[in-house]
């Protein structure tokens, strides 16, 4: 875990060793309160971030998913923006077969 990532989770866990109850509410319910627009923008960083992985010279989405311990699938969602579960990725189009010409 980069030194940074240890830090933010430090932050979130002494969270648990605010006293006051009180306190201790009003705190998380900030942070809580604040996670969706940090998400977004996490998940905004980290797709700049595997962008500039695959502007490299010979870089690919299977050799940035080695370097970052991630999957082929995972790093083409990443670069495409897509997260969870889905839900964001466009849909596929399925064509109706085409019928025959009547004769």
């Amino acid at each position: 875990m980069t030194e940074e990532a240890r830090r933010v989770f430090e932050a979130i866990d002494a969270l648990e060793g605010i006293a006051d109850p009180r306190e201790r509410a009003l705190a998380v319910g900030e942070v809580l309160k604040a996670l969706p627009d940090r998400n977004k923008k996490l998940r905004e960083l980290r797709q700049k971030a595997v962008g500039e992985l695959l502007s490299r010279d010979g870089a690919s989405l299977r050799s940035v998913g080695a370097d970052l311990g991630l999957n082929f699938s995972t790093v083409q969602d990443i670069a495409k923006g897509y997260s969870g579960s889905g839900k964001s990725r466009p849909k596929k189009t399925v064509e109706p077969p085409s019928e025959p010409p009547q004769p």
